[in-house]
């Protein structure tokens, strides 16, 4: 057979079996869901009455809309029924919908007989009626149904073969949704639904994924309705190939073969026009094992050509192994695929373990910079000379994993002279490290809050470190290719190169912001009490203004010498250092914030300018603060007049401390009372900490 006969046959073997591995092979799905706590009904009642009016409008109004999507209420209370209709994303025709539609009110009437709340799931719709108004409530996705482990039973039809590694389709599935998520709340305004399919090489099944919210949320609340659905996904992976989470706000889905119609909204590991891999099956054994058999000969052939042609290039000298070109980061580039992370540059390098292991003799304790949330830091000196500092994920850090990952999907792709550069990383087996250029004078914190060192900051070294930070923060809201919310902005983040230039540092809980985007809210704060914004701390929404505040903060530490807050720190009769430094301000003391150590009062004027500039950051109301460009713009010009900061948080509130000794088992503990006072209210509260004895 021809070489050009047998490729022919393969595309057409190849073409075969994706025509014939079938769309739905599982069977037929649906669940339900009674609620009968709130009370009952009969046929013949208002309720009744309303109900059926609903049911029969509702598949009408959502086939016929073009997101396929409708809710409406009907009478008037008590007796008011509240529905909803969504029919699934890809679906073409208003036919099939209504027909799905229809057919789960009328079953789900049968099921629920007499309960004013139930709720159907099929493959194609999902259906809810309710004595409730749960329409207005759009952040209740309830009642969620976890498909693979409903009271403890797996549903027929559904794949059954559990996943080859547990762990790592468990992170397949995590990418995929994440993804699809992301177009499904942003980029899919009319239905926010999201097809998917992900493809990352022949060891791995393809995975096909379904992500769908209703059309009324925004795509805020979309996010965040997704984000629940995710916790609860690894909360109930039991390591199969298949499995679905369905809330009637929200839902997902996942398969090892395609189970919706048409072609993915997002192509993971696949060119953006080519067809997906063809799936293994169990039906297509044969064919697979003829295709497998002509594609290893072919390989083979090919790979035995190149060894030949390798070979006899190096006889002759035309290639030379280098020995960065010789080292194994399979491990490392395998872990980034896995992750969607692309290498930004040619300058991010891929370290394996050993060249580590090497440059920090052994992650000795003597090369120990310090320790952090993510893991120790270490010093190391490279093969050719580099001095660097190596960020090493502690064990068993599943927090720490995160950041990891978001760091070298942020920083990476990052260049600017206040943000700290990242040269590269190394995942091998458990080992996870990030290595950073290295600062020799380390953060910040280490010399504006001790006594001594900080006498080696003078006013213009502070004040050139400001101007630093602020250019580097207006870079990652406004000029870089990405808007960057830092989140996690602080003094022990600002590293200090050899001339005490500042640069910004871990961007593990960095989040990358829509151009349109202006806040965002998350139900998991991070980030470090006392820096942060009292928006994100109470409400978790954050914004470019977030950073802003933690801007403002920190500048009053540079200028001071104190932390906002702390043990042992002195504010007068005021709780932090924000709300003494106002106090100053308003008296037309600002001067008097800084570090009195020093002694450069011939500097009053800029000093009194940077505390205002800080406490314009740092007000309560996040639209009363300036943008990192106004304040930018506000510290390079003297000439620009400033206006008047209105109160920080939590100004009100007065302090008075009283030490008691309690010799409680001998332990000569300190208790340490804590009394505020809102003056502006009778209530007061109390809070005790625990310190060590002195």
């Amino acid at each position: 057979m021809k070489e050009a006969d047998m490729v022919v046959v393969l595309r057409c073997l190849l073409l075969l079996l994706v025509l014939l591995q079938p769309l739905g092979n599982a069977a037929a799905y649906s669940e339900h869901s009674c609620n009968a706590t709130i009370g009952n009904y009969t046929a013949s009642d208002a309720f009744g009455a309303n109900l059926a009016r609903l049911t029969s409008e509702l598949p009408v109004n959502a086939s016929t809309s073009p997101s396929l999507y409708a809710s409406a209420a009907v009478g008037i209370s008590p007796d008011r029924a509240f529905g909803l209709a969504l029919c699934r994303g890809d679906i073409t025709d208003a036919e099939t919908c209504s027909g799905c539609l229809g057919d789960a009110f009328q079953q789900l009437r049968k099921l629920c007989a007499g309960d004013r709340d139930a709720t159907f799931y099929d493959d194609l719709c999902t259906v809810r009626y309710s004595a409730e108004d749960f329409p207005a409530r759009p952040e209740d996705n309830s009642p969620v149904i976890n498909a693979l482990d409903v009271n403890g039973s797996t549903f027929v039809g559904w794949d059954s073969r559990n996943a080859t590694s547990r762990d790592t389709f468990l992170s397949l599935v995590g990418a995929l949704f994440g993804e699809m998520a992301i177009y499904g709340a942003y980029n899919s305004s009319v239905r926010r639904f999201a097809s998917a399919v992900m493809y990352i090489n022949p060891e791995m099944p393809l995975v096909y994924g379904l992500a769908q919210c209703t059309p009324d949320l925004s795509p805020g609340q979309c996010t965040r309705c997704f984000q629940g659905l995710e916790e609860l996904n690894k909360q109930w992976y039991d390591g199969r190939e298949g499995g679905r989470i369905l809330g009637v706000r929200c839902n997902f889905r996942y398969e090892a073969y395609q189970f919706y119609d048409g072609t993915a909204n997002v192509r993971i590991g696949l060119p953006g026009d080519s067809p997906p891999p063809p799936p293994t099956g169990s039906n297509h054994k044969k064919m697979l094992v003829i295709v497998l058999c002509v594609s290893i000969t072919v390989f083979c052939i090919m790979l035995l050509g190149c060894l030949l042609l390798t070979i006899r290039r190096l006889r002759k000298g035309e290639i030379r192994l280098e020995p960065s070109q010789s080292r194994s980061v399979s491990k490392t580039e395998e872990a980034l695929m896995l992750w969607k992370i692309e290498e930004s540059s040619s300058e991010f390098t891929l370290y394996d373990f050993p060249e580590l292991g090497a440059a920090t003799d052994s992650f000795s304790q003597d090369n120990k910079l310090g320790t952090g949330g993510f893991g120790p830091v270490y010093k190391g000196i490279l093969a050719d000379g580099t001095e660097v500092a190596v960020k090493r994920l502690a064990a068993q850090s599943g927090q720490g994993l995160i950041e990891f990952k978001n760091e070298i999907q942020l920083i990476a792709k990052l260049q600017h002279t206040n943000l700290v550069k990242l040269m590269g990383c190394c995942v091998q087996e458990e080992e996870k490290m990030l290595v950073y250029e290295y600062m020799p004078n380390r953060s910040l914190d280490y010399f504006i809050f001790e006594q001594e060192r900080g006498t080696l900051l003078d006013w213009k070294r502070r004040y050139h470190i400001i101007e630093g930070i602020a250019q580097g923060l207006l870079y990652l809201h406004k000029h870089s290719r990405v808007k960057i919310i830092h989140r996690d902005m602080k003094a022990s983040n600002i590293l200090l190169d050899k001339d005490l230039n500042p640069k910004i540092s871990d961007f593990g809980m960095a989040r990358i912001f829509a151009s349109n985007m202006t806040h965002a809210n998350t139900n998991r704060i991070v980030g470090t009490y006392g820096y942060m914004a009292p928006e994100y701390a109470s409400e978790g929404i954050f914004s470019v203004k977030s950073d802003v505040f933690s801007f403002g903060v920190l500048l009053l530490e540079i200028v001071s010498g104190k932390r906002n807050s702390g043990r042992n720190q002195h504010y007068g009769n005021f709780v932090n250092l924000l709300c003494h430094a106002w106090h100053l301000w308003r008296e037309g003391r600002g001067f008097e914030l800084a570090d009195q150590t020093r002694g450069d009062f011939d500097e009053v004027t800029s000093i009194s300018r940077c505390v205002q500039i800080a406490l314009l950051c740092v007000q309560d109301n996040a639209m009363d603060r300036p943008t990192m460009a106004d304040a930018t713009a506000m510290l390079g010009n003297a000439g620009v007049l400033l206006p008047d900061p209105r109160q920080p948080p939590h100004f009100y509130l007065r302090v008075a401390v009283n030490d008691e000794e309690d010799g409680v088992g001998g332990l000569g503990v300190r208790t340490r009372s804590t009394h505020f006072t809102d003056s502006s209210s009778t209530n007061d509260m109390t809070i005790t900490t625990i310190q060590e004895g002195r």
